[in-house]
């Protein structure tokens, strides 16, 4: 979500290389060995010591300068204008199912280092670099890919920014790897590890028989909020004036010692929290209802700091418990996505018994071709682990539009991560459906290339009306209001649309759908 600019949007992706435990047919199948033989520099020029772009594709607000440099004797320099934010990137050969590491040196305000593929959504950000700073993001291919791309940009309206000493390392393409040992284990369970759980590939064939949920009928049109960032409406307002009382309250993460709180900080922990459960009351004194997120794109999510699925159950637990919860929202964004399954499964295994009533709604970026491989994996180790996920939830936005109409991508997306879920789970269409929440994003996305206009929420709105989906959500209701002409906005805002309209537009659309 937008708490402030990223490549990817709401919450954008990093996917994380898992090792350790996989649950199997008479205990736990421990996976041993190195995947891979060797690693190497993939990058072309990576320091621009050629004294020029080669190897590079980039925009023409980028240059090669002798100063300032982080090493050697050349150094990128980029200036974003207008839609431009000055990006460089390299696409480079890369072996399935591999771990690679990325890594430079930047210096300016909102620089961003990442790479993209398929199934492949990697980055890393600094908001303000007075000196050279190292950024790094490691990732793990999927079963079929073969190349990504590798970029550095910076970010609109800001000023000049420099990268230098760019490093890709991990196995070359066509590189040898060693076969995996395996031994059988009738010891720990999954749920009790602390370690990551390997998760299948897209093309793996399910170790478990899925269960279908009942069918969620309620809170059909939540619209996310961040209660205590991004210049929060009141409560009050935004139900008295927009007619929504359905509200997913982002973001709780880790302030430190597995101690959940409102965007991460000490100053707002759950237990200590009065102005997030007064809004909670304030929405179901008007007939509506509440769930929290756990996770989005920055901070630490508790799943990787909890250490234990027991001691990750009882934080969230502790977040059910404080504001009566019958709905929770897993967002596991950057290094949280498909990472540390085990721990996390295991636990929701834990609340879904502790809590029989619980509903447990995943959500999911999007790539053009519906769900990441890393969404896959996410689904089918829950369904490993035995855990429930009642609905999936799909960010059908921020995978960039590169032809034709926003409406019909984000329809062509939708029914892609359909076509998913029906292999996953073997379900038909309309269970698919059925199971399914349709989340947009107002106004600008993170994507230049991306436009939500109300006339996009209308005509979605009826698209998932028709298909009778689980839910319509959006994010977020902060920015479902104009801008302020005479102040500097981001190009996607956190707490405005970029578009004309009238305060609420959005929400008042979103609140028509009822399935």
């Amino acid at each position: 979500m937008v708490g402030r600019p990223t490549q990817t949007g709401a919450r954008r992706v990093l996917v994380a290389a898992c090792c350790g435990a996989l649950l199997a047919a008479g205990g736990l199948l421990t996976v041993g060995g190195s995947a891979q033989a060797s690693t190497a520099q993939l990058l072309v020029n990576p320091g621009f010591e050629s004294g020029s772009l080669s190897g590079w594709t980039c925009s023409t607000a980028d240059k090669v300068v002798t100063s300032p440099v982080a090493a050697g004797s050349y150094a990128l320099s980029g200036t974003p204008a207008g839609s431009d934010f000055a990006q460089c990137a390299q696409t480079v050969a890369v072996a399935p199912n591999s771990t690679y590491t990325l890594s430079g040196q930047v210096e300016g305000s909102y620089v961003y280092l990442g790479a993209t593929g398929t199934g492949v959504t990697a980055s890393n950000w600094t908001p303000s670099a007075t000196s050279w700073q190292t950024l790094s993001t490691t990732f793990t291919t999927g079963a079929s890919t073969t190349s990504v791309q590798v970029y550095v940009h910076g970010w609109y309206g800001q000023a000049a920014f420099g990268a230098d000493e760019l490093s890709l390392s991990g196995p070359p393409a066509g590189g040898t790897t060693s076969t995996p040992t395996a031994t059988a284990s009738s010891s720990p369970t999954a749920s009790s590890s602390p370690t990551a759980s390997a998760s299948p590939t897209a093309s793996a064939s399910p170790t478990a028989t899925a269960t279908t949920p009942p069918t969620d009928t309620g809170f059909r049109h939540p619209v996310y909020m961040m209660p205590l960032d991004n210049s929060p409406q009141s409560i009050s307002d935004v139900i008295t004036n927009s007619g929504e009382n359905e509200f997913l309250f982002a973001f709780v993460l880790d302030s430190g010692g597995c101690t959940p709180a409102w965007d991460g900080s000490a100053s707002s922990t759950v237990a200590s929290d009065t102005a997030v459960l007064a809004d909670v009351n304030a929405a179901r004194a008007a007939g509506g209802d509440v769930a929290v997120s756990f996770g989005g794109y920055n901070g630490t999510e508790l799943g990787t700091s909890c250490g234990s699925s027991s001691a990750l159950a009882a934080a969230y637990q502790q977040v059910i418990n404080k504001y009566k919860l019958t709905r929770i929202d897993l967002d596991w964004e950057n290094g949280s996505l498909d990472a540390n399954m085990a721990v996390r499964w295991g636990a929701i295994k834990q609340l879904e018994a502790a809590n029989p009533s619980l509903k447990v709604t995943l959500t999911i970026p999007m790539t053009t071709i519906g769900l990441p491989d890393t969404g896959r994996d996410e689904i089918q180790q829950a369904i490993n682990d035995g855990a429930r996920i009642d609905r999936v939830n799909i960010m059908d936005f921020d995978f960039g539009l590169s032809a034709g109409t926003e409406t019909a991508a984000a329809e062509t997306v939708a029914n892609d991560v359909v076509a998913q879920l029906e292999k996953l789970y073997g379900w038909d269409a309309a269970t698919a459906w059925a199971h399914l929440s349709v989340q947009l994003m107002n106004g600008h996305t993170d994507q230049p290339s991306e436009l939500f206009t109300q006339s996009t929420f209308t005509d979605l709105l009826g698209f998932v009306q028709a298909n009778h989906a689980a839910a319509f959500s959006y994010w977020d209701v902060n920015r479902d209001r104009a801008c302020d002409p005479s102040v500097v906005h981001n190009w996607a805002d956190g707490a405005c649309s970029s578009v004309t309209q009238n305060a609420y537009d959005f929400t008042k659309i979103l609140t028509q759908f009822n399935g």
